[in-house]
């Protein structure tokens, strides 16, 4: 089974559907969607109820940081960001609301675990950012790959079987095979606000057969996004960084 994986959409439905289209393109079979849906962009309601259709059809979703902060006023977010989800709470109908809520904050299927941040204690919301964080995230879970987002930069993680933890950075369309005798942590880039320089949306796909992952980007158009943002009233810094990629 192809598995087509998306995190971190920040309720930008432009480069949703994109990738949605590329996946399908690359014969994906099945989705998961690794937290944050909503924040930061223009489409909030129409991410979520897009969102709950494919979970209604047998898609994955757990919950992010954003998702809860959309139920409820929270600490620990930036001006900038506690703006973006102040307008996001207005935006909002009752059932997407409650698709929100009950969202997990983790999903294990077979030997591979979906979570949004570091899975050693998902409700922390703890970045993945080294291999020291990443070794906590393999430690403290049993899955022999785990897939997060909430970084917005691709990386790869791996823990030998000797204790050792190494990481790269993945290259755009090429396979990494999850050799069974190791474990894999794998950070998506984001969908809808990525940040690692490269502004198109980022979301990957993993061969359940051939136990491979490979991240892909999708482009989408990023100055009708921008506009949307500013249009509702939005903070500007959130439309200058979707083209920038940071």
């Amino acid at each position: 089974m192809r598995l087509a994986l998306f995190a971190d959409i920040h309720a930008n439905m432009t480069a949703f559907e994109a990738c949605l289209v590329a996946a399908s393109r690359l014969n994906a079979e099945r989705f998961a969607l690794l937290g944050d849906l909503v924040g930061y962009g223009p489409d909030p309601e129409a991410v979520v109820q897009r969102a709950a259709a494919l979970v209604a059809d047998g898609a994955i979703a757990v919950m992010g940081n954003h998702d809860k902060a959309a139920l409820a006023v929270t600490t620990g977010f930036n001006a900038t960001a506690a703006e973006a989800m102040a307008w996001t709470r207005g935006q909002l109908s009752e059932s997407s609301r409650y698709f929100l809520a009950d969202l997990p904050l983790e999903v294990s299927s077979g030997d591979a675990l979906f979570v949004h941040a570091e899975a050693s204690n998902p409700a922390a919301w703890h970045y993945v950012t080294d291999a020291k964080i990443a070794r906590n995230s393999l430690m403290g879970c049993q899955a022999q790959a785990t897939f997060c987002g909430h970084v917005h930069v691709p990386a790869h993680y791996c823990l030998s079987s000797a204790g050792k933890v190494s990481s790269h950075a993945p290259s755009t369309g090429v396979a990494i095979p999850l050799l069974p005798q190791r474990r894999w942590l794998a950070v998506l880039g984001s969908v809808g606000q990525p940040r690692d320089g490269n502004p198109a949306a980022a979301f990957a796909v993993y061969d359940t057969e051939t136990r491979s992952l490979t991240y892909h980007r999708a482009a989408y158009d990023i100055d009708s996004v921008a506009l949307r943002i500013l249009d509702a009233g939005l903070p500007q810094t959130l439309a200058d960084r979707l083209k920038r990629g940071r």
